[in-house]
């Protein structure tokens, strides 16, 4: 039971990083004009409410409880990105913000999946990492 424990935890750090990615694209998508950027982060926010879901379901299936809100780190990085911006910031500025935050949560999927996990959770954290990474592309082709 330790070990589902310890997969749980590790998949709901998962989690939160998504629930990040999600609010900071809610911030992106209000403060940019251009339509197709709009669209590409709309697109993108998406994916990672796909990932929330996947996560989210998975989670319960082997026994624990999602947990579905942002916490404190991820509402004081909201905080700092929101004082950041102010109101001196351009496309270019939401894109490589993005770009910076995309990379973060890449390097924390790699970290989970270095973790502690069985097969299947491993192969869960897998996919969320290759959409991540495929979501990073996305942004760098915006540039």
């Amino acid at each position: 039971m330790d070990n589902n424990k310890e997969t749980i935890k590790s998949l709901n750090q998962l989690l939160q990083g998504e629930y990040m990615a999600v609010e900071s694209f809610n911030s992106f998508i209000s403060k940019t004009e251009d339509d197709k950027i709009k669209k590409a982060f709309q697109q993108i926010q998406d994916n990672h409410r796909d990932n929330i879901k996947t996560l989210a379901n998975y989670i319960q299936n082997i026994g624990g409880q999602p947990e579905e809100n942002l916490g404190l780190k991820g509402k004081m990085a909201d905080i700092k990105m929101n004082i950041e911006f102010g109101s001196d910031f351009d496309t270019q500025d939401l894109i490589e913000k993005a770009i910076e935050g995309e990379t973060l949560g890449i390097n924390k999927a790699e970290k989970i999946l270095r973790g502690k996990l069985d097969d299947k959770s491993r192969d869960i954290a897998g996919e969320i990492l290759h959409r991540d990474r495929r979501t990073l592309d996305q942004l760098k082709d915006l540039t």
